[in-house]
Parts: C-alpha cells; structure tokens; sequence
C-alpha cells in the first residue's frame, strides 16, 4: 500500500505560482502512474493532471493546460505540479492520488485512481 503526503499549497494572488509535491511511501513508486486533483467547496473532486510511471506522458485538464505543468523525480519519489497564472477558480484542495493502472494509459476518471493523499489547501485570492 502506498502513502501519500501533499504539501506546498497556500494563499497566493491571482497570477501568482505555487508549486505542489506529493511525497510517496514505497519501493515501487517508480511504477506508478500518478494524477492530481482538485476539489473546491460544494463541488466534485475534478481531474487536474496526470503522468506516466516515466514521465514520458502527460495528461492535463483543459482548465489547466498552458498553466500547470505535472513532473515527477521517481529517485525521490515525488510528483510535483507547478501552477503559474494562478486564478481564484483554481482555489481547492488538491489530490495525488496513484493510477491503477500503469505504463501509456493516463486517465481522468477518479475512480480509477487509489491511495489518495489528505489533501493540500490552495487559496487564490482576486
């Protein structure tokens, strides 16, 4: 079973930057696709972005792409999620969470993902 911990989130000003890491518990982190989510107050947990066990694919949510960037450094096992151009409608709280299923398949669907981390608060203040 592998473990979770989000950090990194904060208040920031509109068209400010944060970056998110989530730090992983295991061995076999490596081989894990990983996505990040996002739930904002009386709304549904959204996809934001995923990667691929070797980084080589990525995936981002329309809302996000051009803004957030998804990377990973699976020697110290963590994924990380640069957010540029920060806009308060980008305030939640953020997910990693661990794909099923690994190799090119990258998805959006959470109910595809396990292990979700505790979360990460990001206020985005106008």
């Amino acid at each position: 079973q592998v473990q979770l911990v989000e950090s990194g989130g904060g208040l920031v000003q509109a068209g400010g930057s944060l970056r998110l890491s989530c730090a992983a518990s295991g061995r076999t982190f490596s081989s894990y696709n990983m996505g990040w989510f996002r739930q904002a107050p009386g709304k549904a947990r959204e996809f934001v972005a995923a990667i691929s066990w070797n980084g080589g694919n990525t995936y981002y949510a329309d809302s996000v792409k051009g803004r957030f960037t998804i990377s990973r450094d699976n020697a110290k096992n963590t994924v990380y999620l640069q957010m540029n151009s920060l806009k308060p409608e980008d305030t939640a709280v953020y997910y990693c969470a661990v794909q099923y299923y690994s190799g090119s398949y990258l998805t959006r669907h959470s109910n595809e993902y396990h292990s979700w981390g505790q979360g990460t608060q990001v206020t985005v203040s106008s």
